[in-house]
């Protein structure tokens, strides 16, 4: 017999061996998944899988049942991982500064073929603005709504729309590239 959410929260509230475990259990899985595709990184993933829920454990009290428990966590989740990357990104940009006007940097070109896989459209997502992430994961890979991408977002539902439609046209261009670089030098 399935459990309901308020039961389970009820379980949970009560601290009921095994309770917490089971919700774990229930909904990991789709939050690893998500927050493997907004970091691009399986490492990140694991961390981020375990403050989402250290977070669900903190604030399991603050459900009010308004929507489904997954619902709720995977809103969690979102939270958690955009908190990440721009703190993230923050962190990568302050670095950057420091290190203008201390030369180039070198950079490493890979020589080796390419082809387009799932390598490369995992890379594409990645290299996205956050914001065209976060609205393409939730709208194309995770199949939300625009209206419910828009609520989890905190954006309008116009706005999602413009972003998923920049995102997609930023990863065909980057897929178009790695294709190209696959197929090697023209010859005449």
């Amino acid at each position: 017999m399935k459990t309901t959410d308020a039961e389970l929260v009820d379980r949970c509230g009560r601290g009921e061996a095994g309770a917490f475990e089971e919700l774990y259990r229930l909904h990991a899985s789709r939050v690893y998944n998500l927050a493997c595709r907004f970091t691009g990184s399986q490492v990140e993933g694991e961390d981020l899988l375990q403050d989402v829920f250290v977070q669900v454990f903190k604030k399991l009290g603050s459900f009010k049942g308004e929507s489904a428990l997954g619902t709720w966590i995977y809103r969690l989740a979102t939270n958690v991982c955009l908190d990440h990357l721009r703190s993230r990104e923050g962190k990568a940009r302050l670095v950057s500064d420091q290190l203008e006007g201390e030369g180039e940097m070198p950079v490493r070109r890979d020589t080796r073929p390419m082809r387009a896989d799932r390598l490369d459209l995992e890379r594409a997502i990645a290299s996205l603005p956050l914001g065209y992430r976060a609205a393409f994961v939730l709208h194309d890979v995770e199949g939300f709504e625009h209206h419910e991408v828009a609520t989890m977002l905190g954006i309008a539902e116009g706005t999602s729309k413009s972003q998923v439609h920049k995102a997609r046209l930023r990863i065909r261009e980057y897929l178009a590239g790695a294709t190209r670089d696959a197929a090697g030098p023209r010859r005449a």
